[in-house]
């Protein structure tokens, strides 16, 4: 799970300089400035974001064999809200789509899943545990 978070975070990093990239030089005067600031907020949240991914998976190698289910839980909720809220406002921007504005909320619960489940993962690993577990357990 480790590689995949991080190869998401780091597409994510990509996808939020390109779009912002992209809306703040060949869009500025192309759209209204409603579907402007959706733009900007789905890029500001790909942001906002990238280091609770990076955390989780930071967090699921501290436990043997990704057994930290808080750091999966927080991962997975990171790369789903990600991809539902600023995906649904990046489209919503780009297409004048209204109807992208509904799959918003549920992105929006999801990033609010993987920091509270964030804070689980982070007191379920312990250096101590990965110390004595990762010389006895071999995945």
């Amino acid at each position: 799970m480790t590689r995949w978070l991080v190869a998401f975070a780091g597409v994510a990093g990509a996808v939020a300089v390109g779009f912002g990239a992209f809306g703040a030089h060949a869009l500025r005067r192309k759209l209204p400035e409603d579907r402007l600031a959706n733009l900007e907020l789905g890029v500001r949240y790909l942001y906002f974001h990238i280091p609770g991914v990076l955390a989780a998976a930071w967090l699921s190698s501290a436990v043997p064999c990704g057994g930290n289910t808080f750091a999966t839980v927080a991962g997975w909720s990171f790369v789903l809200g990600m991809v539902l809220f600023s995906g649904s406002l990046i489209v919503l921007a780009l297409t004048g789509e209204r109807r992208w504005g509904r799959v918003t909320p549920v992105g929006g619960v999801l990033l609010i899943v993987g920091w509270i489940a964030l804070v689980g993962a982070a007191f379920s690993a312990s250096s101590a545990s990965h110390a004595f577990f990762g010389s006895l357990v071999t995945c």
